[in-house]
C-alpha cells in the first residue's frame, strides 16, 4: 500500500502572502500608469514635432500621421525594456548572494522604490513642458530602478513559500498587484488623458496628467514601507527552513534539483520550453498593453476613460482567474491550466478583430461611442492571461533550489523583457507598413497561437502532490 503523504506543516499562510503582495502592488501600480500614459505622451510629442502641428492640428490631421510615428514610440518603449533585460538578471543574482540585517531582497526593494518614486512625477511634467529629451531620461531612470526593485520583490514570495504552494500564493500576490493597478485605473477615468491630448496647447492643464503619477509614487512608497515593517526576511527564512525542505521533495519536476550537480537535461528542456513560450505570449500581451491607449484614442476615436474601464474589467476577470488558477492547477496540472488560458486568450483576440469604430459621435470633443464588444474581449483576455501568469512563474522557480530563486526569476524576466523589447518596435513597423490599426489584434492572435502550440507540445504536465492549505482564520496565524 502507498505510504501516506507526510506533508505536515505545508499550509499557505494567506496573511503573510498578502503582505508580500504589497511588493507587487507597487510594481503593477507604476506599470499601469506608465503603460496607460507614456505611449500617448510619446505619440503626441513626436507627431506634433514631425508634422509641425499644434495639438488641435494633430487631432484634426490625417490619422495615418499618427500611425507613422508608432515605430518611434516603439523604439523608445523598447530601449527602456532593453536596459531592464540587462539589469533584471544582474539584480536577481546579486540579491541571491546578498546578506544584510534586513534580508537579501529588501535593500534592493527599498532603494529601487525610493528612486523610481522620486523620478516618476517628472515624466508628465517634462512632457507638458515639451522637453522630450528630459522626459525620455526620466522614463529610463524610473524603469532602471524599478528593475532593481522588481526581480527581488518577485523572488520574495518563492523565498518563503514551499514549492507545492506557490501557484496559489502567486494568485494572492497577483491579486494584490491588480489592486495596485486599480488605483491608477480609477484615476484615469476621472482625469482623462484624451481631454488633455485633445485640448489646445494653452488649455492643457498639467494636473490632469500629473496627479496619477504623484499618487502612484506615494502609494509605491507606502507599499514598500508596509512590506519592510511586516516581512522580516531573515527571521522567516530560519522559521520556514523545514517547510522549504519538505517542499523540495514534493516539487513538480522530472528530476530532483541538486545545486552541486549540473541541471538535468530533462529540467533544462522544460525550462527552455517554458521560457520560449513565455517570450511569445509576452510579445502578444505587451503589444496590446502598449498600444491599446493609442488604439482607443486614435483608431476608435473614443475617450481614454474607456481604456481605463477596459482595464477594470480585465482586472476583475484577472482576479477571478488568479483566485481559481491554483485550484484548477491542482486538478489538471499547471501545463493544462496555462494551455487553457492561452486558448481562451486566442478566442478573445479573434473576437477583437471584429470590434470596429462606431462612427456615432457621443462626446463633447467629437469622440465616438465605444464598441461594447471590446468590453467582452477584455474580460475574456483578463481571465485567460491570469491563468497563464499565475502558473508560469512557479513552474520556472520550481526548477531551482532556494539558493538560486533570484537567478531563475531573472531568467523568467529575461524572457518577458526580451519580448517587451522586441514587440513595440516590430508592431510599430507593422503599423507603418500596413497603415491599419486592425493589425493589432491579428498580431497578438498569431503570437498567442504560436505560444500555445509550443507550450502544449514541448512542456510536460507534472502534477505536484496535493498538500494542505490554511483555511479561514487559520491562514491569519503565526507569521
Amino acid at each position: 500500500m502507498k505510504a501516506k503523504n507526510n506533508s505536515v506543516g505545508l499550509k499557505l499562510n494567506g496573511k503573510r502572502t498578502a503582505l508580500i503582495g504589497f511588493a507587487f502592488f507597487g510594481i503593477l501600480l507604476l506599470w499601469q500608469v506608465y503603460d496607460s500614459w507614456c505611449p500617448t505622451f510619446l505619440t503626441d510629442i513626436f507627431a506634433r514635432r514631425m508634422f509641425g502641428l499644434s495639438s488641435a492640428g494633430l487631432k484634426a490631421s490625417d490619422p495615418s500621421k499618427i500611425l507613422q510615428v508608432q515605430w518611434i514610440v516603439g523604439i523608445i518603449m523598447a530601449c527602456d525594456n532593453l536596459a531592464a533585460l540587462i539589469l533584471l538578471p544582474i539584480f536577481g543574482s546579486l540579491s541571491d548572494k546578498t546578506k544584510s540585517p534586513i534580508g537579501k531582497r529588501m535593500p534592493y526593494i527599498l532603494t529601487g522604490t525610493f528612486v523610481a518614486a522620486v523620478a516618476f512625477p517628472f515624466i508628465p511634467l517634462f512632457f507638458h513642458k515639451n522637453n522630450i529629451a528630459a522626459m525620455v531620461v526620466m522614463m529610463a531612470i524610473v524603469l532602471m530602478f524599478m528593475m532593481m526593485y522588481r526581480n527581488p520583490a518577485v523572488a520574495l514570495m518563492p523565498d518563503i513559500t514551499p514549492k507545492p504552494l506557490r501557484a496559489k500564493a502567486n494568485g494572492i500576490i497577483n491579486i494584490m498587484g491588480y489592486l495596485g493597478g486599480a488605483f491608477a485605473t480609477v484615476l484615469g477615468i476621472f482625469l482623462k488623458l484624451s481631454d488633455y491630448i485633445n485640448s489646445g496647447d494653452e488649455a492643457r492643464n498639467v494636473w490632469t496628467i500629473e496627479i496619477p503619477f504623484i499618487v502612484a509614487s506615494l502609494l509605491m512608497i507606502i507599499s514598500a514601507m508596509v512590506l519592510f515593517f511586516t516581512i522580516k526576511e531573515n527571521k522567516l527564512a530560519e522559521e520556514l527552513k523545514d517547510e522549504m525542505e519538505e517542499g523540495e521533495k514534493l516539487a513538480a519536476i522530472e528530476t530532483p534539483v541538486d545545486d552541486d550537480k549540473p541541471m538535468s537535461k530533462a529540467n533544462k528542456r522544460m525550462l527552455l520550453a517554458i521560457l520560449a513560450a513565455e517570450f511569445l505570449w509576452f510579445m502578444a500581451d505587451n503589444a496590446i498593453g502598449t498600444y491599446i491607449g493609442n488604439y482607443v484614442i486614435y483608431h476608435l476615436q473614443s475617450s481614454s476613460s474607456k481604456t481605463m474601464i477596459l482595464t477594470i474589467l480585465g482586472g476583475v476577470a484577472s482576479v477571478i482567474g488568479f483566485a481559481t488558477a491554483g485550484s484548477i492547477a491542482d486538478k489538471i496540472g499547471r501545463k493544462w491550466t496555462i494551455s487553457s488560458g492561452l486558448t481562451v486568450t486566442v478566442l478573445a483576440y479573434i473576437v477583437m478583430c471584429f470590434a470596429k469604430p462606431t462612427g456615432v459621435v457621443t462626446g463633447a470633443n467629437g469622440e465616438f461611442s465605444f464598441p461594447v464588444l471590446l468590453f467582452v474581449v477584455w474580460a475574456i483576455k483578463g481571465f485567460g492571461m491570469a491563468l497563464v501568469h499565475n502558473c508560469s512563474f512557479p513552474m520556472v522557480v520550481e526548477l531551482c533550489s532556494s539558493k538560486k530563486i533570484g537567478k531563475f526569476t531573472g531568467y523568467y524576466y529575461t524572457a518577458s523583457m526580451s519580448a517587451q523589447t522586441v514587440t513595440p518596435i516590430l508592431l510599430g513597423l507593422v503599423f507603418k507598413a500596413t497603415g491599419a490599426w486592425g493589425a493589432l489584434p491579428i498580431y497578438a492572435c498569431i503570437l498567442t497561437i504560436l505560444s500555445c502550440t509550443m507550450f502544449t507540445t514541448l512542456v510536460k504536465n507534472i502534477k505536484a502532490e496535493k498538500v494542505a492549505n490554511a483555511k479561514g482564520l487559520e491562514a491569519l496565524d503565526n507569521d
